[in-house]
Formats: C-alpha cells, structure tokens, sequence
C-alpha cells in the first residue's frame, strides 16, 4: 500500500477544518503532500493546471459539501468534465458535516464520490478506505 497515494487535496472553506484534517492527516502519515484549498474555485484551477502532470496531481480528493460560491455538488458538475485519465487518478471522498439526508444521498449517488466521511477525519476510517481502493 505504501506509496500508493502520495498527494491529498483538501477542498474546504472553513480555516478550522481544514487546519484540523492537514494535522490528522500529517499526523497519520496516509499522504506525503497535502494541497490546501479553500474553495471549489481554488482546487478546480489547481486541477486544470497539472490535468497533464501526474506527478503534481492528488492521489485522493476530500471534498466538502457545504461551502459559499461553488458547493461541493457544483465542484462534481465541473469534474465530471475533466478527462477519465484524471478521473480515474483523482479519487474523491466527501469530507462533510452535514446532517441533511438530501445531501447524504446526493453525495452517494454521485458516481465519482467513493465515500461519504463525517468530519472530523478519523485516520482509521480513512486508512481503511485508502486500503480498500490502492492495495
């Protein structure tokens, strides 16, 4: 499993989250390099960028749902559009504290979602998720 997944992308608005799931990810050692983003905006440029440089892009995508200007479901409209090569590199989860059922089911229904995680990140959960799609 090691090296597998070395890049995460973090796509957060809330400074607090995203502070808190770099540490746990730092802390859990699961990614080499962590890419901060703190819109939807942010991440989709970033992914625009380096579509054509593996190495730059992340291995796994966190995702939240709920975030001002692009929402998380706004951030899937526009990545479903991104080349399967990317696709297919760029793993995403939703990272979410929502309650809202509507949400939830919206979230697993979307084909590039793998899972829905509650924040705030449990390393194990993760480690488990992460062991499931790149051993």
């Amino acid at each position: 499993m090691a090296g597998k997944h070395k890049k995460v992308m973090l796509i957060d608005d809330n400074e607090v989250d995203l502070k808190i799931n770099s540490k746990i990810i730092t802390i859990s050692k699961l990614f080499e390099e962590i890419i901060v983003c703190q819109s939807g905006d942010e991440a989709l440029t970033y992914l625009n960028k380096h579509q054509d440089d593996d190495e730059r892009l992340p291995d796994f995508i966190l995702l939240d749902i709920q975030m001002p200007e692009m929402d998380g479901f706004e951030f899937l409209e526009v990545f479903k559009r991104f080349p399967d090569r990317l696709k297919e590199k760029c793993l995403v989860a939703i990272l979410s504290s929502t309650l809202d059922f509507g949400d939830i089911k919206k979230a697993e229904a979307n084909p590039y979602v793998i899972k829905l995680l509650k924040k705030p990140l449990f390393p194990k959960e993760l480690e488990q998720l992460l062991g499931k799609y790149f051993s």
